[in-house]
């Protein structure tokens, strides 16, 4: 299995998001080749700022390993984290963060800013982005395009 393949978990669970009502973001965390966390983006339906996919999978993969530090994982996602999520990504210890789509506006893997490359930070997690950047982008393109569709017709 390949970056790709749980890049494809992670876009199986960013589609459950977007039935949900909500951004279509999906991440998985993987530990020596098996999926132990899942999560999609879920801040509307929780009414919880702090529900995006990759808390929700850091969450539950530390739940299921009995550890809030999660070291020697693999998280997947499938946009860019974002500066709360690159902040819980180090405190728990990833080893490393794989990203589909670029984040221009949040983006804090390189986009907007890296706070992986930060030197006075101690933890540093590996970084690869723009694996299935396509599919990804496009999934939360045509997301955004049917909601402005259907507030127009509204």
């Amino acid at each position: 299995m390949n970056d790709e393949f749980y890049m494809r978990e992670a876009l199986q669970l960013a589609r459950q998001a977007w039935n949900a009502g909500e951004v279509p973001v999906g991440a998985v965390v993987v530990l020596d080749g098996v999926i132990v966390g899942h999560g999609f983006n879920a801040p509307i339906s929780r009414h919880d700022p702090s529900a995006h996919a990759e808390m929700m999978a850091l969450r539950d993969a530390a739940q299921r390993l009995g550890n809030y530090r999660l070291p020697g994982v693999s998280l997947y996602v499938t946009l860019e984290p974002c500066a709360m999520c690159a902040g819980a990504i180090m405190h728990a210890r990833v080893a490393r963060v794989v990203f589909g789509a670029a984040d221009l506006k949040t983006g804090a893997a390189g986009s907007v800013l890296n706070l992986f490359a930060e030197t006075r930070l101690n933890h540093h997690a590996g970084v690869t982005g723009g694996v299935l950047a396509a599919e990804c982008g496009i999934m939360l393109s045509d997301f955004f395009a049917e909601r402005r569709q259907a507030a127009k017709q509204a």
